[in-house]
């Protein structure tokens, strides 16, 4: 079950990038994030690392689920359930590496992996502005947002290669609120909604403690992902990312 969980929370973010895949390049190094526009009165959680614990609920599945980011380089990924670790992933801007404990299988090689099993490709910005409630900034440096504000709350969206992207942003905290993208051609789209905003111990920029995502596949029906942070810390050490293959697994292609 704890698989299942995990590859949601993976497909929210290929939906985002369901585009040509030369839209997105991938480098071997870690690059930084594109800086939030003036215009857009969006604040970026900054850290260096982070680490999150809490519950995932996927459709009809629940787990525990422990995060843990090295900004703009690391995204390592845990989910369990009772107890048992079933599903483990260590992504990196160029590569993808997933343990599936359940099927005593792995996964190691670059961001095709997601691409085969959800049909829609994916990078490495998408899925930690998705993790973090961070703004999702254009790929290319010449399309310009589209903002707007009503009451407290500023509109910003923008098209892209087919994507349509818009988010929500509350002024008075200056973080995304919700968060939707849509394919023109395919209609697959990912409405994440942020709530729950906390201040963190070491970090003065509210964080969303829930994230729930809604996600839509052409024609089929919705489905839902649920995340529920329990403890978010930032910067409270320096963190480490284990991952290794067992012996007797068996290589997915």
């Amino acid at each position: 079950m704890s698989n299942r969980i995990a590859l949601g929370l993976l497909l929210a973010a290929t939906v985002l990038g369901s585009c040509n895949r030369k839209i997105f390049p991938t480098t071997a190094k870690p690059t930084a994030a594109r800086p939030v526009p003036e215009a857009v009165r969006a604040t970026n959680l900054d850290f260096r690392f982070l680490s999150a614990k809490g519950k995932a609920q996927y459709e009809q599945q629940g787990g525990n689920l422990n995060i843990r980011i090295r900004k703009d380089s690391v995204i390592w990924i845990s989910a369990s359930l009772i107890g048992f670790e079933g599903f483990r992933a260590y992504i990196t801007q160029d590569s993808v590496q997933v343990l599936d404990k359940l099927h005593r299988e792995y996964y190691a090689g670059d961001y095709a992996y997601l691409s085969k099993r959800l049909n829609v490709p994916v990078t490495f910005d998408m899925l930690q502005a998705l993790l973090l409630g961070n703004y999702l900034a254009p790929v290319s440096e010449a399309t310009v947002p589209k903002v707007s504000t009503e009451s407290a709350v500023q509109k910003v969206s923008y098209e892209q290669a087919g994507l349509l992207v818009q988010q929500l942003i509350e002024l008075g905290k200056g973080r995304v609120q919700q968060l939707t993208v849509r394919d023109s051609v395919t209609q697959n789209k990912v409405t994440v909604n942020y709530s729950d905003f906390q201040a963190l111990e070491r970090n003065p920029s509210p964080f969303a403690h829930t994230a729930t995502v809604q996600l839509q596949q052409g024609q089929s029906a919705p489905a839902t992902l649920t995340i529920t942070y329990r403890n978010v810390d930032v910067d409270k050490e320096r963190l480490l990312f284990p991952f290794s293959i067992p012996k007797g697994y068996a290589r997915k292609k």
